[in-house]
């Protein structure tokens, strides 16, 4: 089966007239990267109500009701801290994430599949050491056949990733937009210019 997959399917134009607030863990790093962990306007608001989160930042926009009026939240920060998980998932967003949205055969960005190197006709498993992102025309000359056999290596041997080596290829495809009052909590540990 072929997803026709693009970077910007994950990351469609948020519209700053959604208001969608910034999810931070309790140690006010956000929950993910990539995506970047975004709530709905009514689902921050709703975490506020249950006292979820606290509100770190507010847009200027309000919501009001007959009797009560509310300033949107830009950034929410929750009050448990939510312990990361150690490993990602072995997802087809996290192989294309992983493999930078390129074809491992030719290097195109569009109509990216996944191909298993070592077919699972040939015994070869659906593991992160062995999927690689491809584009359909690849995956479909390289078939069935084992890479030698094809005359088609993957560029970058697959690999199961780090969190740390999505966030840093997510670093590359970065949201279409972000608003200012987020910018403070947004990749600390990137290198400062001299």
């Amino acid at each position: 089966m072929t997803a026709h997959i693009s970077p910007a399917m994950f990351h469609p134009s948020v519209s700053p007239e959604a208001c969608p607030a910034l999810v931070l863990n309790a140690d006010y790093r956000p929950l993910s990267y990539y995506p970047l962990s975004l709530w709905s306007w009514q689902d921050a608001v709703k975490a506020v109500f249950l006292d979820r989160v606290n509100i770190i930042s507010e847009y200027d926009k309000v919501v009001r009701s007959p009797t009560f009026e509310f300033r949107l939240p830009s950034v929410v920060c929750l009050k448990s801290y939510v312990k990361p998980s150690r490993n990602p998932a072995f997802t087809r967003f996290n192989v294309f994430l992983r493999d930078c949205f390129t074809c491992q055969y030719c290097g195109t960005r569009n109509d990216l599949t996944f191909d298993h190197v070592i077919p699972r006709s040939r015994g070869g498993q659906t593991t992160w050491e062995n999927v690689v992102a491809a584009c359909s025309p690849c995956n479909l000359r390289k078939g069935g056949a084992m890479p030698a056999e094809a005359g088609m290596h993957p560029h970058q041997k697959p690999y199961a990733p780090t969190l740390s080596d999505l966030h840093q290829n997510g670093r590359h495809f970065p949201p279409n937009y972000l608003h200012d009052s987020w910018l403070d909590y947004l990749y600390w540990d990137t290198e400062l210019e001299p």
